[in-house]
């Protein structure tokens, strides 16, 4: 079962029988892809809502997601040590936040439908999804684009999105410094496949409770370079860090967890485009609890208290809407 809803839509999609690989989910260490075969076609609120999605299982990692702020706060004294031994400018250090259903409701099950329907409404400019398949339950949505292409006029569109405050907050040097290392990395790569392509000036992205930095790129690329291009795209150093085999070797050091589909992406083609979005601001749903996935770029400059704060911020993302009944 699959339901999503593109940006800035009111339309929500699911899958019909056949045999067209239409979505597939890929996961961080691109060793893992889950695909969703089918005819795309339109789904109203009211048959979402009658579907009947049921974690079943349990996870064996459950004794050892307790993240505490004290750990995250090693972890990242850690990812400070690895950036100044190999002379980085950051690197992107994730946490799996566990939320145990009973102790926010008790008497009442969560309805993951509703808490669908309600991220979306929360978030209407983003791609959001809900999905079960091998015994796995995982609902996203995120702005994040990693690659957007026009079958009609070979016009390939990406952005560079890093650096995150409370919507309050004014920008700092470690949030700039962060987003313009994104910004170079992608630039490069698109140099390779494109003489003819356009970067426009950086703006703020509002995403809920927070916002980021961003900067679009749109390019001219042969359709014969598209899976080449996503390759060398993912994972940018907005989730990853730069460059991105050393930076995956770090991650992997440190974290001590396997991220699965968070900050992987989501290829998903319809008839005139076909888009590519970074999995960010997700979870994966057990009977008792979910695990919700979330992380930030660490620099030299970072400081633990905030890290941890950004972090509890973006996990309200998904949080804040579940719809328990």
């Amino acid at each position: 079962m699959l339901v999503f809803r593109l940006p800035d839509s009111e339309v929500f999609h699911t899958l019909e029988n056949s045999s067209e690989k239409q979505v597939s989910f890929v996961s961080f260490d691109s060793k893992t892809v889950l695909d969703f075969k089918g005819s795309i076609k339109e789904i109203s609120r009211e048959e979402i809502d009658n579907k009947t999605v049921t974690p079943k299982n349990k996870s064996s990692l459950v004794a050892t997601g307790k993240e505490t702020q004290e750990s995250y706060a090693l972890k990242i004294s850690q990812a400070k040590d690895f950036i100044e031994k190999n002379e980085l400018k950051k690197l992107v250090l994730s946490r799996r936040k566990l939320l145990m259903y009973l102790d926010l409701d008790s008497e009442k099950k969560l309805s993951l439908t509703k808490s669908f329907l309600k991220f979306c409404d929360s978030y209407p400019s983003a791609f959001c999804y809900l999905f079960e398949k091998n015994n796995e339950i995982w609902m996203g949505g995120f702005s994040e684009v990693l690659g957007k292409f026009d079958k009609n006029t070979n016009s390939f569109e990406t952005m560079s999105v890093a650096g995150t405050l409370p919507l309050e907050e004014s920008w700092t040097d470690k949030e700039i410094e962060e987003q313009k290392a994104v910004t170079d990395y992608i630039q490069s790569i698109i140099r390779k496949f494109s003489s003819n392509f356009k970067i426009s000036t950086t703006k703020d992205l509002i995403s809920g409770n927070i916002k980021h930095l961003k900067t679009d790129f749109s390019a001219e690329i042969s359709p014969e370079s598209l899976d080449k291009i996503i390759s060398e795209l993912h994972p940018t150093p907005a989730v990853c860090g730069f460059p991105k085999e050393l930076c995956a070797q770090g991650i992997k050091s440190i974290e001590h967890f396997n991220r699965e589909f968070y900050a992987g992406y989501i290829k998903v083609e319809i008839e005139n485009f076909i888009y590519y979005f970074v999995n960010l601001r997700c979870a994966s749903f057990f009977k008792n609890y979910a695990f919700l996935f979330v992380g930030g770029g660490i620099t030299l400059k970072s400081d633990a208290e905030k890290e941890w704060q950004e972090t509890e911020l973006k996990s309200l993302a998904i949080q804040n809407n579940l719809v328990f009944e």
